[in-house]
């Protein structure tokens, strides 16, 4: 597990005291990327007083970005009229705008692909004081989070000269002290926080149809090392944080690069993935006098999707392509369990000690429990009229929903 990982498990342990700061959620998949929380264990039901809505705000334009939580407001993007990317901060408490920014950010998706949309995807990332926005046409903006002012702007169509991508900026941007971390442009890229200044390239792939993204990169530790991972439409790397080396790359097979989950780091050494028209498979990384290498530890006949999963006391929990839950032991490689019950196309997951809060897509929320055993589903609720693409943010006992539509802040009551 990298410092970083490892500093944000700690926080996330701390028991909360009088006058401590909310718990936050500041990127994609939370705030150690990878959809897990550690917290007041939640109840058994959500009906009820068990979840409470405490505001919504109606009337947004469509949008896929996650909803960012910091200790006093929420962050939302949307598009406006086929044309516009705008950028809202709410007051956490109330929901109330505290400030909002637009510019002119608008594509038309391939027409195979006209039913996800063409609005913005990517969800921002902040780091305390900036908030990193990625709109479709791939362009990363940089807002001060306090008044929305832009501090700057990367156009990496104009940067690199590479083909606009034809499914938009996907990627969600990852950020740490040194810098900002996107694949834009077609290629991985690092910025400069402070100018956004390009720092390194790697992994160039020409941009255009194959080179848009479908994947965010995560930070981990892996042999000894610490990298980036990141998954390119075609290939699995280790990217070095400081100078943009590729440690280690891995091509991993699917139908049309369709390379989608988020990639899961596993212990010491290992990668668990899935990929659409392609296999569920663990990487073991091997270090041999500073060269690396990533080699199957097992693989299996099972399609993922776009949910990219959760690890619970060593079993990965995945939606996919066939709409069902799996559940796969990561030392062994063997399914566990499969549930009957089919859902949606795309589950966003976030876990707690025992227990996966999964948002589908069709609007419902489910909670179950992470079992070894069998899929033991504990309640289900409808939490919005529209779709969830969104990804959940989940702070303490707050749970924020973005539908197509609107936004929603709820709370656990009874636990």
């Amino acid at each position: 597990m990298s410092p970083i990982r490892a500093f944000a498990c700690v926080l996330l342990l701390v028991p909360p005291v009088a006058g401590a700061e909310p718990e936050v959620w500041p990127q994609w998949r939370g705030p150690t990327r990878d959809g897990l929380v550690a917290g007041a264990a939640w109840p058994d039901k959500l009906g009820g007083d068990a979840l409470k809505r405490v505001w919504r705000v109606e009337n947004l334009g469509p949008s896929y970005s996650g909803p960012i939580v910091t200790a006093d407001r929420v962050f939302t993007t949307q598009t406006v009229d086929k044309k516009t990317e705008v950028v809202t901060a709410h007051d956490r408490k109330t929901g109330k705008e505290l400030w909002k920014v637009s510019w002119e950010g608008a594509i038309t998706v391939p027409f195979f692909a006209a039913k996800n949309g063409s609005w913005i995807r990517s969800t921002p990332a902040f780091d305390g004081k900036t908030l990193f926005v990625a709109g479709i046409k791939d362009l990363l903006v940089a807002l001060d989070g306090a008044t929305g002012k832009e501090r700057w702007r990367c156009d990496f169509v104009k940067e690199f000269g590479a083909p606009p991508p034809d499914f938009g900026f996907v990627c969600s941007p990852l950020v740490d002290d040194t810098g900002v971390y996107v694949q834009a442009g077609g290629c991985f890229a690092k910025l400069d926080k402070a100018t956004g200044k390009v720092l390194w390239t790697a992994l160039k792939d020409g941009g255009g149809t194959m080179g848009s993204a479908f994947s965010s990169p995560v930070f981990a530790r892996l042999a000894g090392k610490e990298q980036v991972l990141v998954q390119t439409r075609t290939k699995l790397a280790g990217v070095d944080r400081g100078t943009g080396e590729e440690l280690w790359v891995k091509e991993i097979p699917s139908f049309r690069g369709m390379n989608i989950l988020t990639p899961v780091p596993v212990g010491d050494d290992g990668v668990f993935t899935s990929t659409y028209g392609g296999n569920t498979r663990l990487l073991r990384l091997k270090s041999d006098g500073g060269q690396y290498s990533a080699q199957d530890a097992w693989s299996f006949k099972y399609e993922g999707n776009m949910t990219s999963p959760v690890v619970v006391a060593g079993h990965a929990y995945l939606l996919g392509k066939d709409k069902r839950l799996l559940c796969t032991n990561l030392e062994t490689g063997k399914e566990v369990w499969r549930s009957e019950e089919r859902f949606g196309d795309y589950w966003s997951l976030v876990a707690n000690r025992d227990k996966v809060l999964a948002l589908d897509q069709r609007g419902t929320l489910y909670l179950f429990r992470a079992s070894a055993k069998e899929f033991d589903l504990l309640d289900q609720r409808k939490v919005a009229d529209a779709e969830t693409w969104a990804h959940l943010a989940v702070c303490g006992d707050e749970v924020v929903i973005r539908d197509l539509t609107g936004l929603t802040m709820w709370r656990w009551g009874v636990r």
